[in-house]
């Protein structure tokens, strides 16, 4: 497994570009987003991967072109950020997984599994369905546990 290689869902840049999570509740989820990517960034050898899957999530989530386009702009710039594609074999491996889900799980997040098992990227999100679900096939984790 390449363990140095972290594959974020939406959801965790989305805690991050939104300022997400209630400080009265604890560390808001946003401040976990920033350590965690700030981990990665000043590592040696750790990379953050992200799709284009990803990149339409956040996009349709901002509901703000230019505010994306900012963010888009902080992603591609940085050496850390690493866009991986997604293949005929991913797509329909998703699909597959989508109907052992019985369609409770998005297809988009069926393709961020697939993607996942195909490189073997570590799935880092919040979501607790879909971690439930993508721990039978890829190693997937929130992004507090990955933090020391």
């Amino acid at each position: 497994m390449a363990k140095n290689l972290y594959y974020l869902d939406s959801c965790i840049w989305l805690n991050l570009f939104k300022k997400e999570g209630n400080p009265a509740k604890g560390i808001p989820y946003w401040k976990i987003a920033e350590d965690f990517i700030n981990k990665v960034i000043f590592s040696k050898d750790k990379k953050i991967i992200y799709s284009g899957f990803v990149l339409k999530e956040i996009q349709f989530s901002l509901k703000n072109d230019e505010l994306f386009k900012c963010r888009l702009d902080f992603i591609k710039g940085e050496e850390k950020f690493k866009r991986a594609n997604v293949t005929r074999e991913d797509y329909f491996f998703a699909r597959k997984l989508e109907s052992q889900s019985n369609f409770s799980i998005s297809f988009y997040d069926c393709i961020h599994t697939s993607l996942c098992r195909r490189l073997n990227f570590v799935l880092v999100t919040r979501d607790n369905d879909l971690i439930k679900f993508a721990k039978n096939h890829i190693a997937v984790f929130k992004p507090e546990n990955l933090l020391p």
